[in-house]
């Protein structure tokens, strides 16, 4: 694009249930194909419920009864999503933006870096592992690195769809009803900005993701109406 595109950034104040968001975002992601929408970032947070990807393995819910399971559609493998951490679903025109996968996924990860370097954070990728990590070894310590953001999106006729999540105050304990990822590893966990240390709040952290947004991907933010 020769000009930067106007996104609408959308925030919900309550929690959404996952059936709604999930229904609500694929309407909105053919209507960006078919009608001409305009693209959006819809944040928002969920009650507690595990989600699975295409390439999750049963083995991976160590407690298949302690909160609902749905099955995403998006890539990947399981997740948690909860109270106090962002969900940012990205309902972006990759026909409009270059039409290259990789770049994209790229760029979902410089985001939440960029974001968390406003609060000092150091975080990073690791090859082989999804999603953005903070390594928190201890100087003569064991190898210690925590994910503190995931990622998992789809795409539908170069729409995407799904998106990031960022921990900034969930409970951590309810990762432990799942293999985050499928990873399991004692060398890895989760973390938040509060369990680092860092009294963020939700607004702090979605100025944060905004301003990020606009950068890396190279687009203007105006407030958007949540879908649901």
């Amino acid at each position: 694009m020769s000009e930067r595109p106007t996104v609408l950034w959308a925030t919900s104040s309550s929690p959404v249930s996952y059936e709604a968001a999930h229904a609500a975002m694929q309407d909105y992601a053919r209507a960006i194909r078919e009608d001409g929408a305009q693209e959006m970032i819809w944040l928002l947070e969920h009650p507690p419920l595990y989600t699975a990807g295409t390439s999750a393995k049963r083995q991976d819910l160590r407690a298949p009864d302690r909160f609902p399971v749905y099955d995403a559609g998006r890539g990947g493998q399981y997740t948690y999503h909860g109270p106090g951490q962002r969900v940012a679903y990205v309902l972006l025109d990759l026909a409009e933006r270059g039409r290259d996968v990789r770049a994209f996924v790229a760029n979902l990860e410089r985001w939440i870096i960029q974001a968390l370097a406003v609060f000092n954070v150091d975080a990073d990728v690791r090859d082989g592992r999804v999603g953005v990590w903070v390594d928190r070894t201890q100087p003569g310590g064991r190898v210690r690195e925590d994910k503190i953001a995931a990622i998992g999106v789809r795409l539908r006729r170069w729409v995407s769809f799904h998106g990031i999540s960022l921990n900034v105050e969930p409970d951590l304990e309810h990762f432990s009803g799942i293999t985050p990822c499928g990873i399991d590893d004692p060398r890895y966990g989760v973390t938040s900005l509060v369990d680092l240390g860092l009294p963020v709040d939700m607004d702090e952290a979605d100025e944060a993701l905004r301003q990020a947004f606009r950068t890396v991907f190279n687009s203007e933010t105006v407030p958007g109406k949540p879908l649901v």
